[in-house]
């Protein structure tokens, strides 16, 4: 037996997760980037992590063509750029301050902290795709994080 999606919905809105912008840059030198929720570390050795994106999601079908993607963790001040990478219309890096990792990713200004990626694995999941990446490279700045808690965001209390 399993749970209506309501209830399923309403117990994971009860697990904080840190807000994060995943980038991919396709062969014809045109960034994409999406709001990703859905990640966590997998492993210390190998530096592994996972980003869970759903199969309708144009970022899923970028990132079955591309070998890399860019993770930028976002500070407590980056609503604003959390909210613009969730939407699907426009150019979501346009006036968006970033830099290009090593792979070639566009990795955002600001953030807490940017991992540089090569996807080692690709699983259907449900209506998801989980992708595992190894850690090439990664920085870390910052100390606050944007937070997302029961369908909104929020922040740790100092």
């Amino acid at each position: 037996m399993t749970i209506d999606e309501a209830t399923f919905r309403s117990v994971l809105g009860r697990f904080a997760s840190g807000v994060t912008v995943i980038t991919a840059r396709t062969a014809d030198g045109l960034d994409h980037g999406m709001t990703v929720s859905a990640f966590c570390s997998v492993s210390l050795t190998p530096p592994l992590v996972l980003a869970s994106v759903a199969m309708d999601a144009e970022m899923c079908g970028i990132l079955r063509s591309v070998d890399f993607f860019g993770v930028s963790i976002l500070d407590v001040g980056q609503e604003a750029i959390s909210r613009r990478f969730a939407e699907h219309e426009g150019n979501r890096f346009d006036g968006i301050g970033y830099q290009r990792g090593k792979s070639g990713v566009a990795l955002l200004d600001g953030v807490l902290a940017h991992a540089e990626c090569r996807i080692v694995t690709r699983q259907d999941a449900g209506d998801h795709t989980v992708f595992i990446g190894e850690v090439e490279d990664a920085t870390v700045s910052g100390d606050r994080p944007l937070l997302y808690y029961r369908g909104g965001y929020t922040q740790l209390e100092r």
